[in-house]
């Protein structure tokens, strides 16, 4: 097969890869540091990225439709 000399590009689409989707948001949260190590260390122990550990707790939370129990007065 040999390639031509030109080509009719015209008639192209944009892509449009399946995962842009399933994009996360980049967001700022601050959190104490005795979660962070916790979660670090799971991460440790599971071979899983610490802030994917991170957002299946809140997911599973959300999907849950849980409320907090503690007390904020």
């Amino acid at each position: 097969m040999t390639m031509r000399k030109q080509y009719n590009l015209s008639k192209l689409t944009k892509a449009q890869p399946k995962y842009l989707k399933h994009l996360k948001e980049p967001v700022t949260i601050r959190l104490e540091p005795q979660i962070i190590s916790y979660f670090k260390g799971l991460s440790e122990k599971t071979g899983l990225p610490y802030q994917s550990l991170l957002n299946f707790v809140l997911r599973d939370y959300a999907n849950q439709n849980r409320k907090p129990s503690a007390n904020w007065d």
